[in-house]
């Protein structure tokens, strides 16, 4: 997902909308918690704005992963008569 041709015509960088991702998709964080964050780093995004990236990076990124993530309880699936 590092491909510059999927950020391209963004007004923020490549990193900012990933961590911005990464951290509303893997931790309990609102959009504005998100926007408050960014703003203690010297970032000035708008919560909208961090919820637009969610909303078309977060399926991408998703796809990309599934293959390297480690499959749970597959020993503890078992289907009961």
């Amino acid at each position: 997902m590092a491909s510059t041709s999927v950020f391209k015509w963004r007004h923020f960088l490549p990193d900012i909308i990933l961590l911005n991702v990464r951290w509303y998709c893997r931790y309990a964080l609102s959009y504005r918690d998100l926007e408050e964050m960014m703003q203690e780093r010297g970032v000035q995004v708008d919560h909208s704005t961090i919820n637009r990236w969610v909303l078309k990076y977060a399926p991408e990124l998703d796809k990309r992963i599934r293959p390297y993530l480690k499959p749970t309880n597959d020993e503890l699936c078992y289907y009961i008569d």
